[in-house]
């Protein structure tokens, strides 16, 4: 079989047959296979043994026929090596065990060594280099995300104590941030030395600030990871998470090849937001996966229409898929993208063709 590159073409903005098709979460809950797996292991248990993780990554391109694999991780997992005590609790989400408050919290914080602490997530990227026909993307948490963790002790809705620190505390904020952004370059760093093919960083909950705020204590950071990252030959994506489609202005310096957009904003809208310096992913509101199939491909073709005006276009959702989906929708949704797109490519390049 022919190795599929379609994500790699895409997000460098070449041209593609079809559109490429990946979805954030796709290994998961709404699996019955992997719900078996979760009967006897937990999330960190699954991604500390290599061929399993290795296993649960590859089951959605096996069954929905997507164009990339994501690799089956937490983004919490790399802070185990800065000496955090965390655990991934059912229906709450990470929770430490003791929340970084003060500076001697944040100076306790020892550098990340991936390959002595990690290195079960790198033989697990080794595996999935050997074993896929199709793109492997690795990621890592962005640094506000991950410091709203650490900071609040568990998800919050509100980041009382994140902007506190943030706002109060400006000194001690931008060192926590240096610490997370040295931790994140490390880690992507070695993802791509053992196979990784692109890299997403998510940043699910920095949409929970002003685009001001963004710009003076997040986006220097961001810039710096990216920065330090071009020198790796992979497609880079920055992912803002839900609710950042104020913050698409602020992103037109990155170096990066792509910027996944959330629902509230179009594909159209968002590439013009981000002066069209960039492919972007997205963007089908993972909860429309509750609607009549007629409807999600509605939808979906709408969507479609907008991505392939212009090379650079990865279909995705919005945000992550949840326990509920249905996976025999989603395997009908990936045939229905590559279906339509390829239709829906061939008629916008036609008059260029013929001229």
């Amino acid at each position: 079989m022919v190795y599929n590159d379609r994500l790699i073409r895409a997000l460098r903005q070449q041209e593609v047959d079809e559109l490429p098709v990946w979805y954030m979460r796709q290994a998961g809950r709404y699996d019955p296979d992997y719900r078996k797996i979760k009967e006897k292991y937990s999330l960190l248990e699954i991604c500390r043994q290599p061929e399993l993780a290795a296993e649960v990554t590859m089951m959605p391109v096996r069954k929905l026929g997507v164009d990339a694999a994501i690799l089956y991780s937490d983004i919490m997992n790399p802070v185990a090596s800065l000496g955090i005590k965390f655990d991934i609790v059912k229906n709450v989400g990470p929770v430490i065990e003791q929340p970084i408050r003060t500076e001697a919290d944040v100076e306790r914080l020892q550098p990340i060594d991936v390959e002595k602490d990690l290195s079960h997530i790198l033989q697990t990227i080794s595996i999935l280099d050997r074993e896929l026909e199709v793109p492997l993307i690795t990621f890592a948490g962005a640094p506000f995300t991950i410091a709203s963790y650490l900071i609040e002790g568990r998800p919050s809705k509100s980041y009382i104590h994140t902007k506190a620190m943030m706002y109060g505390q400006p000194k001690l904020w931008f060192k926590l941030m240096d610490k997370l952004g040295d931790m994140v370059i490390t880690y992507l760093q070695a993802h791509v030395l053992h196979g990784g093919k692109a890299l997403q960083l998510f940043d699910s909950w920095v949409g929970a600030l002003a685009p001001r705020d963004f710009e003076t204590y997040v986006l220097p950071t961001i810039t710096r990871i990216f920065a330090e990252l071009r020198h790796l030959d992979v497609p880079k994506i920055y992912f803002p998470g839900v609710s950042s489609g104020e913050l698409l202005p602020t992103l037109t310096g990155l170096e990066v090849e792509a910027i996944g957009l959330d629902w509230r904003v179009s594909i159209t809208e968002g590439r013009r937001r981000l002066g069209h310096n960039f492919a972007v992913q997205g963007n089908l509101d993972p909860y429309l996966l509750t609607a009549p199939m007629d409807v999600i491909k509605e939808q979906a073709a709408r969507i479609i229409d907008e991505g392939v005006l212009k090379p650079g276009y990865v279909f995705n959702l919005g945000h992550g898929l949840f326990p509920e989906a249905s996976l025999e929708k989603l395997r009908e949704l990936t045939e229905f993208v590559h279906e339509y797109s390829r239709k829906a490519l061939m008629r916008h390049n036609a008059p260029a063709q013929q001229g």
